[in-house]
């Protein structure tokens, strides 16, 4: 059934704003013991897609089984990976979700290829309500009785409450 001139077909409450599902794709990484999570927003600096989630893994098993927590974790919120790569060798796998691309890395690979250098002046999105025991970068959240944000060179910042 077509809707009224002006008004728009509601949006099925299972998908996400492209922002939550990378919110919950974090999440799901966190889940997974990823490490240095992070949130990039790119849509003003490419038209491929408007957000990174970057994290990393110490083993090639440990960064497959982040990602397929990832996967199924956005598939439940309607979205479907379109392109994946890098599954084979495990060091650098990427699910490219449209709105969103996941880069699970191996900690070396992730250190060799910096893509927040590379995307620097794309904004850090905060994901992390202190729901999960990771907050971005290592370490519990616990630990921090502020709020923590991370810096332009990588490094955790935080405010004393």
């Amino acid at each position: 059934m077509n809707e009224p001139a002006g008004r728009e077909a509601p949006v099925p409450a299972a998908l996400l704003s492209a922002r939550a599902a990378a919110i919950a794709a974090a999440r799901a990484a966190a889940e997974k013991k990823a490490t240095d999570i992070r949130i990039l927003e790119v849509r003003s600096l490419i038209v491929i897609t408007d957000f990174f989630v970057i994290a990393s893994g110490s083993t090639e098993r440990q960064a497959r089984t982040i990602v397929e927590e990832i996967e199924k974790t956005l598939l439940a919120l309607g979205y479907r990976a379109k392109r994946r790569e890098g599954e084979r060798d495990g060091r650098w796998i990427l699910l490219d979700f449209g709105d969103i691309v996941a880069h699970v890395f191996v900690e070396e690979e992730r250190a060799f290829y910096e893509l927040e250098r590379l995307w620097k002046d794309a904004p850090s999105i905060d994901w992390n309500d202190g729901s999960s025991g990771t907050d971005i970068g290592d370490g519990p959240s616990s630990m921090y009785s502020g709020s923590a944000d991370v810096t332009s060179t990588g490094r955790r910042r935080t405010t004393r409450g």
